[in-house]
């Protein structure tokens, strides 16, 4: 008996990132002000509502391109590959591409070493879209699932989509020993390792950034419009978000979220977020560089991928550091057996945490 199984675009719509990236290149649309690279910017963006109404505004005219119906069905054709396990069309892709992926809590330096590999490449950061450079896509998570909402499938999707749009932004490229380099800003990550590990390839380059969670936090609130007046975690933007979500996956209730003073909520984020690291499979590839937060190991590492992409004298940006080592001392206490058991964990995995660079609180 054959069972034939139809799903439509009803069902797995293209994503509203898709078409706005699809639009820029149907209407030839410089792809330029991005500010993803900024690592000083302390603003919370609206850029969900503005994909949004991108999306509804253009979608119509995405559809009526010839590139725009190509590239859609190219990444429903690489869903599909996904979906049965057809290995082929995945390993052209990691035969061809060579992913460098960046990942670590947000605030950790990601986004500076994303940048300078991207000018080591020669491009300039603020004419690559968000949705190339950045954290938020293809998208990935602790699982869900609810009316309407299957997060395996939305990590299949973008992933498909993601990959076709990297055939379009980097396919004529120059390689570097063989492959086409594409950098990635990859936070979420961590939460599908094997996953990303599979899809990308076993030759996948991950750079990892460790930072101290009292450091961490700081920036995080900074970030997220300030300390809050009570000291009770609250969410203002993506971050707080992640922290809150991920806290509610392992089942603490929301109402007991919100009444967290705000450093108990982050320090169990960080925690959490380290120990899938070592745990859900990206460890598995052995090409992997550990980076403790601090302006001369990430201005070295940087330098190190300008050198191998050809520049003899690299004049990499500075990397900004401010010290805030002062500022919460009691929240110093209370981290510090945290950090141990994360050592100890990657420990387990074969994996080298910088304990005591961590622990010099940058």
């Amino acid at each position: 008996m054959g069972v034939e199984i139809k799903l439509s675009d009803r069902e797995l719509p293209v994503s509203p990132i898709f078409i706005d990236f699809l639009h820029h290149l149907v209407a030839d649309i410089p792809f330029e002000g991005a500010i993803w690279g900024d690592q000083l910017s302390e603003a919370l963006t609206s850029e969900q509502a503005r994909l949004l109404q991108s999306a509804g505004a253009n979608a119509a005219s995405v559809l009526a391109a010839p590139l725009g119906q190509r590239a859609i069905a190219r990444a429903y054709e690489l869903l599909v590959a996904l979906m049965t396990g057809n290995v082929e069309p995945i390993r052209d892709l990691q035969l061809r591409f060579h992913f460098v992926n960046v990942i670590g809590v947000p605030r950790n330096g990601g986004s500076y070493l994303t940048k300078e590999i991207f000018r080591a490449l020669g491009y300039h950061p603020d004419r690559v879209p968000n949705v190339i450079a950045h954290d938020g896509f293809p998208d990935a998570g602790p699982f869900r699932f609810e009316r309407g909402l299957n997060t395996w499938m939305t990590s299949l999707q973008t992933m498909a989509e993601y990959l076709t749009m990297v055939e379009l932004y980097f396919g004529r490229n120059r390689p570097h020993s063989g492959k086409i380099v594409v950098p990635k800003k990859l936070t979420k990550g961590t939460y599908a390792g094997g996953f990303f590990h599979r899809v990308l390839g076993q030759a996948v380059e991950n750079i990892f950034t460790v930072r101290h969670p009292v450091t961490s936090c700081i920036s995080t609130y900074e970030k997220s419009g300030g300390w809050p007046a009570d000291g009770r975690f609250r969410v203002r933007g993506n971050i707080e978000e992640w922290v809150r979500r991920d806290l509610a996956y392992i089942g603490v209730p929301l109402e007991d979220i919100a009444k967290m003073p705000y450093f108990d909520a982050y320090l169990k984020y960080w925690e959490l977020y380290h120990y899938y690291v070592a745990t859900t499979g990206l460890s598995a590839n052995r090409d992997i560089t550990v980076v403790a937060y601090g302006k001369a190991r990430m201005e070295e590492l940087v330098r190190a991928f300008y050198y191998r992409f050809g520049h003899r004298h690299p004049q990499p940006e500075p990397f900004e550091v401010f010290d805030n080592r002062q500022r919460h001392p009691d929240w110093m206490h209370q981290s510090e057996p945290v950090v141990r058991r994360v050592a100890e964990v990657w420990a387990t995995a074969g994996l080298h945490f910088p304990y005591t660079e961590v622990m010099e609180a940058w």
